[in-house]
């Protein structure tokens, strides 16, 4: 049973974050524990982008940026691993630099220190060079730079479905066992 850690961060894309919690929440059988933090500026794009604030109705542990209580800012709270989604290039920078100034990047660290699983969904474009070298340092380190590109061979009909595209690379990438659309099948 996995241990997971998701973080919401001020990038736009909270399309991705609510279809990750909605899908995670239906492999409830994968997964022991499920924990979230949200920045303050995540909150406010959700509102803005999908005109509401439903990930206040979540059955989940949402834990604040500052709160270095939470289980998943220590290595011996065994979390597999953690999704950044989606990663704030301001995230992406403080984490690659070893900054560990909130939970977020406190718990990424703590993830690659204890070799586990890191996943940053990337939600930038174009990249400038410092955005390129930042993905390569955690690559480097161990962690994973998804950037959230769809894919369109599955012909996605809404913008959910353009999401799920992602989304479910991402579940695929953390490990957990999911029916989707497969190339060659």
């Amino acid at each position: 049973m996995k241990k997971i850690a998701i973080a919401i961060t001020g990038a736009s894309g909270s399309v991705y974050a609510k279809n990750l919690l909605d899908k995670l929440l239906a492999l409830q059988g994968q997964w022991e524990e499920l924990s979230v933090v949200m920045t303050e500026n995540a909150k406010q794009v959700w509102k803005t982008e999908l005109d509401n604030e439903s990930y206040k109705d979540y059955p989940l542990k949402f834990y604040g940026t500052q709160d270095f209580l939470a289980p998943f800012a220590s290595g011996s709270g065994k979390y597999d691993t953690m999704i950044i989604i989606p990663c704030s290039m301001g995230t992406l920078g403080r984490i690659a630099s070893g900054i560990s100034n909130d939970l977020i990047t406190r718990a990424a660290d703590v993830i690659l220190k204890e070799k586990r699983k890191l996943i940053c969904v990337a939600r930038d474009t174009p990249y400038n060079l410092i955005h390129i070298r930042n993905m390569e340092t955690i690559t480097l380190a161990g962690g994973i730079i998804c950037p959230a590109t769809p894919s369109f061979y599955s012909k996605p009909k809404t913008i959910e479905d353009v999401a799920a595209t992602v989304v479910d690379r991402v579940l695929d990438l953390a490990g957990f066992d999911i029916s989707t659309f497969r190339w060659g099948n």
